[in-house]
């Protein structure tokens, strides 16, 4: 995206405060974080631009700019990034970029959605110089650590016309890309192509987007087509599937194998696309969702092993538990920052400032597991573990089955296990449970729960209805804990300090007992909830 493109989508930016650049060590947030939206249209030579103002729509045109970019695009020999929906290239004059695909939305399944960083690093050159550490940090997670080196080189010639309102509100800009592309490291012809696209801000509506789409097709250009550049430039190898992709089960109901490879493939991707938000720390949902990956992925390969290689399984779960401890880490700290800064906020004026000193002293906490974390995540033990993943999401290790069960009832039998432990777990409950029995409750909840959810797809309704009174009961007993968490770390914080914070810590952690006391008051209804045999009878 050029400089131009930059200014017209400053709308959709997502920019963390002072938009620092990305730097190799910390991982900062890039110098724009862009949330890009476009719909592509295929073009034939002879197509034109029409006019593209238009009155009834509130839509103007500003004036036509023409620019030249040259890029060089980099991927792994076998296109790692590229078929994943991702690319990494550096481009005059903006330089580094990595884009990386996000889910599209289903209101425009026509249009190309995918988050964009900027990095900041020195041109490529003949001496080797290639993407700098803070973009492959980025991509990491999808390399697996492997080589990234050049692999198709284009220059674009641009027209774009901006668009705005008639208040002058940006709404984005239509490009008209004509771009020569070879391919590097090979002999290749050069090709001669080119495409409209349509990039519009959130503040662009369906009236103007449905006028621009009409002007441009009664002008020639065809159906949209989110096909990226680069991929439309490297042809058949780019569109192979990525190396982890859900399957398509079609209309039939999945078998046990297909559930398999599917409760897999879903969570190990659920990783992958999270992992880049995890490393920049720019919205804390990424690390959130990167554990609960890895959590998920453990209990499904617990709740799927009598179909599975024990010793497989079982070696996966080990590095699994690894990496949830890694990311657990910091996971942690940011839920007690995101309950006491609040609460700190609340307390008397005199109080605050010892409540200061209890938040910095979480925030060092935080600050030490996140370089703990990022060591992690850029280590040689983690390439291996993706390595593994990615197999697994394909090929899992299935046993050679010998009976002829019905695999509806199959995959029944394989929840009814969690869920009797959960009983008897709950059964032998005294009727004031320890904090650390609740939260066995808890644990065997989510178990339960990850396990209907993974079986769902072929079990169907009954499996779902059990799965979300599961999450319920998991929801009440995790705000007990996190009560219970952040009065054992306000605990220990007030010993391992020479600061006057006893007092502040005590007020804070009295607040944590009373929400404790309260998710225990609730926790006996959501259990009457979630034990209920009607939910579980199919199991």
């Amino acid at each position: 995206m050029s400089a131009v493109d930059r200014s017209a989508l400053q709308a959709v930016a997502v920019v963390d405060g002072t938009a620092p650049e990305l730097d190799a060590d910390a991982l900062a947030p890039a110098d724009t974080h862009l949330i890009e939206r476009e719909i592509k249209l295929a073009v034939p030579p002879e197509f034109a631009l029409p006019a593209l103002a238009d009155s009834d729509a509130g839509l103007e045109v500003g004036p036509g700019v023409a620019v030249e970019l040259d890029a060089t695009y980099f991927d792994t020999d076998d296109l790692r990034i590229t078929r994943a929906g991702g690319s990494l290239r550096y481009r005059e004059p903006e330089g580094w970029t990595v884009k990386l695909p996000v889910t599209v939305d289903d209101a425009a399944p026509d249009m190309l959605v995918r988050v964009e960083h900027h990095v900041a690093g020195p041109a490529p050159d003949r001496r080797r110089i290639g993407p700098p550490a803070a973009a492959l940090d980025l991509v990491r997670a999808r390399t697996r650590g492997a080589p990234v080196v050049p692999i198709a080189m284009v220059r674009t010639t641009r027209a774009i016309v901006p668009l705005r309102a008639v208040d002058g509100t940006v709404l984005g800009e239509v490009v008209d890309d004509r771009f020569s592309a070879r391919l590097t490291g090979r002999d290749s012809d050069e090709q001669e192509l080119r495409e409209v696209e349509v990039e519009l801000t959130s503040d662009a509506t369906a009236v103007h987007r449905s006028a621009i789409l009409t002007r441009l097709r009664a002008a020639g250009a065809g159906a949209a087509d989110p096909t990226p550049k680069i991929v439309r430039v490297l042809g058949t190898p780019a569109r192979a599937p990525a190396d982890v992709a859900v399957p398509d089960p079609g209309p039939v109901v999945p078998t046990a194998d297909v559930a398999v490879r599917t409760a897999i493939a879903t969570s190990v991707l659920q990783l992958l696309e999270h992992d880049p938000g995890a490393r920049t720390g720019q919205d804390a949902e990424d690390l959130h969702q990167a554990r609960v990956a890895t959590r998920r992925l453990r209990s499904d390969l617990r709740t799927f092993g009598p179909l599975l290689d024990e010793r497989w399984a079982e070696e996966l779960r080990a590095e699994l538990r690894w990496l949830g401890e890694m990311l657990g880490l910091v996971r942690d700290a940011d839920v007690l920052l995101e309950r006491m800064t609040p609460t700190i906020a609340a307390l008397p004026v005199v109080d605050r400032p010892f409540g200061d000193i209890v938040l910095e002293g979480l925030r060092d906490d935080r600050r030490r597991a996140r370089e703990q974390m990022l060591d992690a995540l850029r280590s040689s033990r983690y390439d291996s573990l993706l390595d593994r993943l990615a197999t697994a999401s394909q090929h899992p290790r299935l046993l050679l089955r010998v009976d002829d069960s019905d695999d509806r009832q199959l995959l029944g039998d394989l929840v009814r296990a969690p869920v009797r432990r959960l009983l008897d777990a709950a059964d032998s409950l005294s009727a004031d449970p320890r904090d650390a029995q609740l939260h066995e409750i808890r644990r065997l909840a989510k178990r339960v729960r990850y396990a209907a959810e993974a079986v769902a797809p072929t079990v169907g309704k009954p499996a779902r209805r059990l799965a979300r009174t599961a999450a319920e009961l998991q929801s009440v007993l995790g705000s007990h804990q996190d009560a219970v968490v952040a009065a054992e770390w306000l605990r220990r914080a007030a010993t391992r300090t020479d600061e006057p914070i006893g007092f502040v810590a005590g007020q804070l952690a009295a607040i944590e007992h009373r929400a404790a006391r309260r998710a225990r008051r609730r926790w006996p209804d959501a259990w009457k909830r979630a034990s209920r045999k009607r939910l579980r009878r199919w199991a």
